[in-house]
């Protein structure tokens, strides 16, 4: 069952973007869709959001003539809301899109996705679980440069929340405050471009948080993380699907090493710098992600 309350996002009626459920992986999915045709691109959000982080590309997708589906993952939003820490285990997480791919019946697809979004289309392209045509990846690094970088100070001082995560009940008590409005202020604090996180997207990102048990499921995604950290086995790491790495340099959480040696295990790689953006790139430079998109995807 989807999780209570209204839809998290009610875009306007002429927007061409309409909020669906979908049955995936046993569970019910909140998903933004929009376009048609037989080419999927799938966006995947990150924490704390919800898919309405993909408000700026999804009429660009359309345009190029995709078919989009921006889910909330499980966990986020009105999607269903497991209870259980290990449950939300990448192998878990990875399996949500192969079934959401092909609940779509899509025949080509390809994959972009933003910071825990990006954790799970990274994982999913190493495992080969279904054809990507391509794949974006907004501000999280390749899981083997990750592991590199955690050893190093620089990082692992900005990952101390990571840690803080794994504690009881204090991260949700933390997300919560102000009547989780501490989860709007969270994003548009940590921006560079402060005018696109008005009290309106703050808000939107707010009451997905205050949800029951909306802030427990996110923190759980970090604490199984570290926990069942071998429920999937990445093999050597490699990706040969085209990929296209977008990466805000002011992000606060991830150092810019992250982006270093990537083409290591991704051999087919663009990497693009945005000097002077955050970690929040596609919301923070939407035109700028937007020209990006626009030249590096095909037309279909």
């Amino acid at each position: 069952m989807p999780a209570s309350g209204p839809a998290s996002w009610t875009p306007d009626s002429d927007s061409g973007i309409t909020i669906d459920w979908v049955e995936a992986n046993g569970l019910t999915f909140e998903v933004a869709q929009a376009g048609e045709g037989d080419h999927l691109a799938l966006c995947l959000h990150g924490f704390p959001e919800i898919h309405y982080s993909w408000r700026h590309q999804i009429p660009l997708l359309v345009e190029k003539g995709y078919r989009v589906w921006a889910p909330n993952l499980r966990g986020y939003g009105g999607t269903s809301r497991p209870g259980k820490v290990r449950d939300y285990g990448l192998d878990h997480l990875t399996q949500d899109v192969a079934a959401l791919i092909d609940a779509s019946g899509a025949k080509k697809v390809t994959l972009i996705a933003h910071d825990w979004g990006a954790i799970i289309a990274w994982m999913f392209a190493i495992l080969k679980l279904r054809p990507l045509e391509r794949l974006v990846i907004m501000n999280v690094p390749h899981p083997a440069v990750g592991r590199r970088e955690l050893k190093n100070w620089s990082q692992l001082k900005k990952s101390w929340y990571i840690f803080f995560f794994q504690l009881p009940v204090l991260p949700q008590l933390g997300l919560g405050r102000g009547d989780s409005r501490a989860v709007g202020r969270l994003i548009a604090d940590t921006s560079c471009n402060k005018e696109r996180f008005g009290r309106d997207v703050q808000e939107m990102y707010s009451a997905a948080a205050r949800r029951p048990g909306a802030r427990t499921a996110m923190v759980s995604y970090y604490r199984a993380l570290l926990r069942h950290r071998d429920s999937v086995d990445p093999g050597d790491f490699r990706i040969e699907t085209p990929t296209l790495m977008l990466w805000g340099e002011e992000d606060v959480a991830i150092d810019i090493n992250c982006t270093v040696g990537t083409e290591q295990w991704v051999p087919n790689l663009t990497l693009k710098r945005f000097p002077g953006v955050s970690h929040w790139v596609q919301q923070d430079a939407p035109d700028e992600v937007n020209s990006e998109l626009r030249d590096w995807l095909p037309n279909v």
